[in-house]
């Protein structure tokens, strides 16, 4: 065999090989008996409240698993473990992490950030590298028309959020023998991906009713101070105040509304039980609508925790605090990844994005059947109302239980 010959038999020996490795499907990180997942999430910044009910969540289903003998998975059984970065509330943080966890660190499944915004910086990191992504609190619909194939959210998109406080208003409406269309609203949400959602949402069902929009203000994302928006509603007198502001913008609205005087008949927020308004503002947060992705007192169940009730007993017990929606979905999250996982039966990350994409399971947490786009669409979005110092879901009516109390009554008279 001539010497031209041998090398490019060599050549395309190399050639081949280096063929085979850049096409074989990537697998997940095993350690041993454990498989490692990834999460950038924040620790620090102004998520970082939101970003420890996150951790909470996710650490909580790892705990959880583990005791139960951890996830079957091509003819082994493993555990699981978590592997963080601080992404600091930044979207451009998380994208960097997101590529270190998935170059650097060799991990091939990624759980999701707290927040829209963080996870708009991981989820083209993701895609490019072909790495599939289970999200709980990344709500925002813009992160569902970009085509993206590996990212998959638990959760009610964010035009959800706040949506159904419309059609509980329209209903006072009705039941008091006036016209919806006579409705007034103001709106304020800060202004970052997931509250100009709602607000989105918001004014859709607001066109739908033929309702006003009297206040439309856009807040500013280091929020705190309300003043001018409150001093507006006190002048204009809407029938119904819509608030988005993540924790900081909950306690606000809670606190100046009390300290202003401000009479509303009806005051829509998000996060009530992460800024835990109940705690630190007592009666004053009375009559606020909450919105939640989840509540203890709803009905689903799975084999891991049990009720709902059960998980949140099970969460207060070990973190000393009952948990937000923002842990339980995060610890949905996970619980989705181990199904997907035991059904793929492999670490093939191609294997396992498309039994992600087939998911048909009931959690404590709610229904979780993901579309085309990667959104969950077979849990609904709740309102309950802050009544004596508890949270009462009251809309929409198939998930009530209590009604409504509408309107506020006025501070005088408490």
């Amino acid at each position: 065999m001539s010497k031209k010959l041998k090398f490019l038999i060599a050549v395309m020996f190399v050639v081949a090989v280096v063929g085979f490795v850049f096409t074989v499907p990537a697998k997940a990180k095993v350690e041993g008996d454990t498989i490692i997942f990834g999460a950038a999430v924040s620790f620090t910044g102004k998520y970082s409240t939101n970003g420890k009910h996150t951790k909470n969540g996710y650490e909580l289903a790892v705990k959880r698993i583990n005791e139960m003998g951890g996830i079957f998975v091509d003819g082994g059984t493993y555990k699981i473990k978590i592997k963080y970065y601080d992404d600091e509330s930044t979207p451009a943080r998380a994208g960097q992490l997101a590529d270190r966890l998935i170059k650097q660190d060799k991990i091939k499944f990624i759980l999701g950030p707290y927040g829209s915004g963080p996870t708009k910086g991981i989820a083209p990191i993701t895609e490019k590298y072909k790495i599939p992504m289970v999200e709980g609190n990344g709500a925002s619909r813009s992160l569902f028309n970009k085509g993206y194939k590996y990212l998959f959210a638990v959760l009610s998109t964010s035009e959800q959020y706040l949506a159904e406080s419309i059609n509980l208003l329209a209903e006072q409406f009705k039941e008091a023998g006036k016209d919806p269309s006579s409705a007034k609203i103001a709106i304020a949400v800060e202004n970052d991906p997931f509250s100009m959602d709602i607000r989105a949402g918001v004014l859709d069902d607001a066109r739908r009713w033929g309702m006003k929009v009297i206040i439309d203000d856009k807040l500013p994302k280091e929020l705190t101070d309300m003043t001018a928006t409150l001093t507006k509603v006190k002048a204009l007198r809407p029938d119904a105040l819509i608030v988005s502001g993540h924790s900081k913008g909950a306690a606000l609205v809670i606190r100046q509304t009390s300290q202003m005087k401000v009479d509303v008949p009806m005051l829509a927020i998000t996060h009530c039980e992460a800024a835990d308004v109940i705690g630190k503002f007592g009666g004053d947060a009375n009559y606020t609508l909450c919105a939640t992705q989840w509540a203890e007192t709803m009905t689903y169940r799975d084999k891991w925790f049990g009720f709902a009730g059960d998980y949140a007993e099970l969460f207060k017990e070990t973190y000393g605090y009952m948990p937000p929606y923002q842990a339980a979905e995060s610890t949905a999250a996970v619980l989705v990844y181990v199904d997907a996982l035991e059904r793929a039966r492999s670490f093939d990350t191609e294997k396992v994005r498309d039994a992600l994409a087939a998911t048909n399971l009931l959690t404590f947490y709610g229904w979780v059947d993901f579309d085309d786009t990667g959104k969950n669409i077979a849990k609904p979005m709740v309102l309950r109302q802050i009544q004596k110092g508890k949270l009462i879901p009251v809309a929409p009516s198939r998930f009530a239980a209590g009604e409504v109390i509408y309107p506020k009554p006025k501070w005088r008279d408490r």
